[in-house]
């Protein structure tokens, strides 16, 4: 995938993606551990500050929409991190800017590349693509507690997936928005594995979405990032193993799953692989302020059999055999 770049270009790429690779692993840990370093310094009035009107003033912050700004989600490093795989942003059907949207994003992958790309920088193009709407890319809660960290996520226009948040992305803040959610979460990073002709998702027992998108009226969107699994090889323990009870015992008690993964250069660097992100087209959901359970396992199933539709019309225009197959858990 480097044809015709030059060296230069391609250590521009590498180290884009490097330091979101190191971001995505680090950063939130070097962040905790340099504030509590420095209050043990001449410098401890600093982070007493800061912990002070982070927990009384900037609590509720990241659930109230956070503090986007375009200088960040602009910077010109996303566009050579886009380049490096590359990433592209396919749009299937017309997004009202009437309306709001709850999109799920498939599959999780090791660290979300497409879904990051396109949906918290601008280098992929989504403003263009569905002009009015504005995306919010949603990830777990906790990451938006640790200090300094919260702040770049934040910027980034990144929110918590908690139903405050939620709540306020589809009632408060008008129309136009299309919230991204990473239906899979954890458990379906663990099922990352490159080559594999059955691309498993996890779906089938996630339904809080569509509560949500029914409560508020939002259109769901199913959403495929094809080769976002052939990005890291990941070493893969059965169920039932020691490695998997571990992995599992971790994700209920921290909320994400340690992977043991390997990029293809440096270890953290990832393989330069195609990702195509597919938007699928809208499924119409009805505002229920009250919905019952047979009204969220009706859309739920639409949902399933929709991202099910997007899956086999597209994996061969995005690289895929036709023999792969999707499979829903």
């Amino acid at each position: 995938m480097t044809e015709g770049k030059s060296q230069w270009k391609e250590l521009v790429e590498a180290v884009s993606v490097l330091q979101w690779v190191l971001s995505f692993l680090f950063l939130g840990l070097s962040c905790m551990i340099l504030m509590v370093y420095l209050m043990f310094t001449s410098l401890w009035p600093l982070p007493a500050l800061y912990f002070t009107w982070m927990v009384l003033a900037d609590w509720q912050t990241p659930e109230r929409g956070g503090r986007k700004t375009t200088f960040v989600s602009r910077w010109r490093i996303w566009d050579h991190y886009r380049d490096y795989f590359p990433v592209k942003l396919v749009k299937t059907a017309e997004l009202s800017p009437d309306k709001n949207y709850v999109l799920g994003c498939h599959p999780h992958g090791i660290m979300s590349t497409g879904a990051f790309s396109c949906f918290s920088t601008e280098s992929s193009g989504f403003a263009q693509a569905f002009p009015g709407m504005r995306a919010r890319l949603v990830v777990l809660a906790g990451l938006f507690r640790i200090p300094l960290f919260r702040e770049y996520l934040m910027c980034a226009g990144i929110c918590p997936v908690s139903r405050p948040s939620l709540v306020h992305l589809l009632s408060k803040t008008g129309k136009g928005n299309a919230v991204v959610i990473i239906i899979g979460g954890a458990a379906e990073s663990l099922s990352s594995c490159p080559g594999a002709d059955t691309h498993t998702v996890v779906v089938k027992d996630r339904k809080g979405f569509v509560r949500v998108a029914l409560e508020f009226g939002a259109d769901l969107v199913p959403v495929y990032s094809f080769g976002e699994n052939e990005l890291f090889q990941q070493v893969i323990f059965s169920d039932g193993s020691l490695g998997r009870r571990l992995q599992d015992l971790f994700k209920r008690v921290m909320g994400f799953a340690p992977c043991l993964f390997v990029g293809e250069r440096m270890a953290f660097l990832p393989y330069r692989t195609p990702v195509t992100t597919v938007v699928g087209s809208p499924i119409p959901v009805p505002r229920r302020v009250t919905p019952t359970q047979e009204e969220v396992d009706h859309y739920h199933r639409l949902y399933m059999e929709g991202l099910s539709k997007l899956f086999n019309q597209h994996k061969v225009s995005c690289g895929l055999p036709e023999s792969h197959k999707l499979r829903i858990i």
